[in-house]
């Protein structure tokens, strides 16, 4: 699976570099995102621009992402999403949990506000 990493101070970009997102690759995302939120990164923008396909595995590693992320307070973005990626998500219903965004700069403003949103939120406790 070809992808690239993207680290910055508040979340990871993992931009996958593949035109499909299917049994062949979905496991070895799913390893990635692991990795990444084990190393820190609590927010993670998943940028799947290049990807034309997915199938049921690869929604399951978005679903990994976003558990990870959720788990350790984080949020997870699905960026740059092509219409046959995002009409599948709507066919599996799964719009509701996963963040769409559909650009980069509007994925990382969406953490930052959640981050402050976050921060907030643990002031007032």
């Amino acid at each position: 699976m070809k992808f690239s990493i993207d680290k910055h101070e508040k979340y990871a970009v993992l931009t996958l570099e593949e035109e499909t997102l299917d049994t062949r690759f979905a496991p070895n995302l799913k390893s990635e995102l692991v990795l990444l939120n084990s190393t820190g990164f609590r927010n993670i923008i998943l940028d799947i621009h290049q990807v034309n396909f997915a199938d049921s595995s690869g929604l399951s590693a978005m679903l990994v992402g976003n558990r990870l992320c959720q788990g350790s307070n984080g949020t997870f973005v699905v960026a740059r999403s092509s219409d046959n990626v995002k009409k599948l998500i709507e066919i599996s219903q799964l719009q509701d949990v996963l963040e769409m965004i559909p650009s980069l700069e509007e994925a990382s403003d969406y953490i930052f506000i959640e981050e402050i949103q976050r921060e907030l939120g643990a002031e007032g406790e």
